[in-house]
């Protein structure tokens, strides 16, 4: 897809140069314009991408919002750009006043590296405080490259992205909720599953030993379902490996056990509270099983120690030394939870 691939160029070039980034004007030249460009636009065209572009509020005129992207001598898209350094929240109220002086019907609100895509499911003429489609361009999935597909020059449709905003929208919201009742169940949430499993009176001592047990119920549900995807993938290639053999190979002295592959979906069962699945790697070693960050030896999360009498997990920390816990069983794993997801945050600072 060629859109994906030029997305992908742009956000190593962003890793590259971001550090040499200091202020709004460069962010835009060196970000923001290459991705209006990516969409289809020219911008070097001034009556398809206006720099600058009036939006008067009431008797405050000369009001201007960093770009709009015209089609057909009508603005489609408002862009409101900030430092690549910059946090977004405190930004978007200024580009709320802008949305309603304008005909537009969407808004964007960047800093070349986050994308916020708004418009006005809620009132009309009045854009909503929540945006339907929000990304990190370093870290894009399909599904979202096909949602910026829609924005491209070649397939822009007011109606029909507007027919998909809202369920954009309300499911990135469900999903925001759905992770913060894994990370901490509210008191509603464990209600709702007390009330089916128990028939005593829920009193506060209930609640609480429900708390716990509807936490490990949906860690425990994830975990078997990431372990049984990553098990029929491992047999698929397993099966396509077996059937591209030609001729005996010299045995390896380095052995991939059973139990080290468990060890690892059970890290990743963890670990995805805060990375996507496809970015956890693994490297076995004839000394240790390593569980690596995008399959990088330079950004290892934990390495797994099953070869002798005793099995170790080594947890790294932040100066990349290795510190080692015993496990009595593979389950000992889900007790490293914090020490886990706190190496992720050395990487992710």
């Amino acid at each position: 897809m060629q859109l994906q691939s030029q997305l992908k160029v742009l956000a190593e070039k962003i890793e590259k140069l971001k550090e040499k980034i200091d202020t709004e004007e460069s962010t835009k030249h060196a970000f923001v314009l290459p991705f209006i460009n990516i969409l289809g636009y020219d911008t070097f065209d001034p009556t398809e991408v206006v720099p600058e572009f009036t939006a008067d509020l009431g008797l405050k005129k000369g009001e201007k919002v960093d770009y709009a992207i015209f089609q057909n001598e009508q603005p489609i898209i408002i862009i409101e750009c900030k430092n690549w350094k910059e946090k977004l929240n405190a930004h978007n109220s200024q580009l709320f006043r802008y949305f309603h002086t304008t005909k537009t019907r969407f808004a964007l609100l960047t800093n070349g590296i986050e994308y916020r895509f708004y418009t006005d499911l809620e009132a009309t003429n009045k854009m909503d405080e929540k945006p339907f489609l929000e990304f990190d361009i370093t870290q894009l999935k399909e599904s979202t490259v096909h949602e910026i597909a829609k924005f491209h020059k070649s397939n822009f449709d007011v109606n029909k992205i507007v027919n998909t905003a809202s369920s954009l929208k309300y499911t990135k919201e469900i999903k925001k909720l759905i992770a913060e009742e894994l990370q901490s169940p509210s008191h509603n949430f464990v209600k709702l599953f007390a009330n089916e499993v128990y028939t005593g009176r829920l009193t506060e001592k209930v609640m609480a030993e429900f708390t716990d047990l509807v936490g490990k119920a949906f860690n425990q549900t994830i975990s078997e379902k990431v372990n049984d995807r990553l098990n029929a993938a491992l047999n698929k290639e397993s099966e396509n490996q077996q059937e591209e053999l030609q001729e005996p190979e010299e045995i390896s002295k380095i052995q991939t056990t059973e139990e080290e592959m468990e060890g690892f979906r059970i890290v990743v069962a963890i670990l995805r509270r805060k990375l996507p699945v496809e970015r956890i790697a693994h490297r076995d070693t004839q000394s240790y099983f390593g569980i690596l960050l995008d399959d990088n030896n330079r950004k290892p999360l934990c390495r797994l120690h099953f070869n002798g009498g005793t099995k170790y997990l080594g947890l790294i920390k932040e100066d990349k030394t290795e510190d080692r816990r015993p496990l009595k069983v593979l389950e000992d794993l889900y007790q490293f939870e914090k020490e886990l997801l706190k190496t992720v945050d050395y990487y992710e600072k």
